[in-house]
């Protein structure tokens, strides 16, 4: 079984920084494309930034320029109320050396900004 786990999320001023992280544990051969996904309220879950297992990344335009995304953390700088949302975690893993890859998600973590 494989677990993942976010921490870092909090409430922080508009103009300021938050780093998250997103831990995994449990039987894990390889980690493939990690992700950070957000939701807010009334509205649908949407990509943040992405890294595949060779470093390469991408992001979405709202966030381009003020978010890092790395393996193990997410750097978030001159937040905006905007980006204020649930944010999770989720990455390919194979368990084994010759199995198949799932995809795995965190719980969540939270991050208010305020005005």
């Amino acid at each position: 079984q494989v677990h993942l786990a976010e921490s870092g999320g909090g409430l922080v001023q508009a103009g300021g920084s938050l780093k998250l992280r997103c831990a995994a544990s449990g039987r894990i051969f390889s980690i493939g494309t990690i992700s950070w996904y957000r939701q807010a309220p009334g509205k649908q879950r949407e990509l943040v930034a992405r890294i595949t297992s060779g470093g390469a990344t991408n992001y979405a335009d709202s966030v381009q320029g003020r978010f890092t995304i790395s393996r193990d953390s997410l750097q978030m700088n001159s937040l905006k109320p905007e980006d204020t949302a649930t944010y999770y975690c989720t990455a390919t893993i194979k368990s084994t050396y010759n199995g198949g890859a799932n995809d795995y998600w965190g719980q969540g973590t939270q991050v208010t900004v305020s005005s």
